[in-house]
């Protein structure tokens, strides 16, 4: 097992990442979320854009990676998430 302190400095440095990476590009009205390593967040724009929101903090670190499931139905940890609008 790692150090009690491994848990704090991942959520130290996903923090950075996020600010960095993602909550630049995100409007007011959309919703982000994150549970250790989970991100979940909502983007009301062309597919073409997300895919290149993605690329780019994608490029941030080269140990953080982003897989994408776009739609209007995604699970997001146990739970199945519809956007019926």
């Amino acid at each position: 097992m790692g150090s009690p302190f491994t848990l704090t400095l991942a959520n130290i440095f996903m923090w950075k990442w996020e600010k960095n990476a993602i909550c630049g590009v995100l409007e007011s009205h959309e919703i982000y979320g994150r549970y250790i390593d989970d991100i979940f967040f909502t983007f009301n724009e062309p597919k073409a854009k997300i895919e290149a929101v993605i690329k780019k903090a994608n490029g941030f670190h080269p140990n953080i990676k982003l897989e994408a499931n776009i739609g209007n139905c995604v699970s997001f940890l146990d739970l199945l998430i519809n956007n019926k609008n």
